[in-house]
């Protein structure tokens, strides 16, 4: 998989994947189909894994090549190590966990840094579709109240604060509106967020 079709699937992971070193040891939480691994070991000669709980999109995954392990995210990643990555994917997989603080404490343990992205609950389409009293329902959000998997809304300032009571230094926040970042009332105009973090160096007295 080359950037020109890692475009044209999701340009979201397109954006995403300039952050991140070439030759690095990567490891995507909630890999899905696993289309960002494989681009990563292909373009810029990355290894790493994947982490999938879904049968289908673990032989997804499997079939594009990539090492994946099967396992509920719930459960920690207590198989991995203290800094066993130079970088730790969680990409709209973190509003779908029941533990998001102990998750995200533990993507930090076992990373240098981490990309955390998730859709921004306070789009503006989201907000009208409230005002209107209906749940939003949007290509960021594409379930039915009743249907989806996310279990967890955030807004970009709702992570901020969390990443601050984790102990996170936010290295860089962006705004992703179809893929392209928004500098404008990014909270507002911006669907999907997306966070580079990292545990806070703590000096010497």
């Amino acid at each position: 998989m080359n950037f020109s079709e890692l475009i044209a699937l999701r340009p979201d992971l397109a954006f995403i994947a300039h952050w991140i070193n070439e030759g690095s040891h990567v490891l995507d939480v909630g890999c899905g189909d696993g289309a960002m691994m494989r681009y990563l070991e292909l373009d810029k000669r990355c290894t790493g894994y994947g982490i999938e709980i879904a049968d289908d999109k673990v032989l997804e995954s499997t079939r594009r090549g990539i090492s994946v392990i099967q396992h509920d995210m719930e459960q920690g990643l207590g198989l991995f190590g203290d800094n066993s990555f130079d970088t730790v994917l969680c990409l709209s997989s973190l509003q779908m966990m029941q533990h998001v603080e102990a998750l995200l404490r533990d993507i930090v343990r076992v990373g240098h840094e981490a990309i955390v992205s998730f859709p921004n609950f306070a789009h503006w389409p989201h907000r009208l579709a409230l005002l209107k009293g209906r749940m939003p329902v949007s290509r960021t959000l594409p379930y039915q109240w009743y249907d989806t998997p996310n279990v967890r809304c955030a807004t970009i300032y709702d992570f901020q604060e969390l990443a601050e009571e984790c102990g996170l230094e936010v290295l860089e926040c962006v705004a992703l509106a179809d893929g392209k970042p928004v500098s404008f009332l990014p909270n507002l105009r911006g669907s999907l967020a997306v966070f580079r973090l990292r545990k806070k160096v703590r000096h010497a007295p």
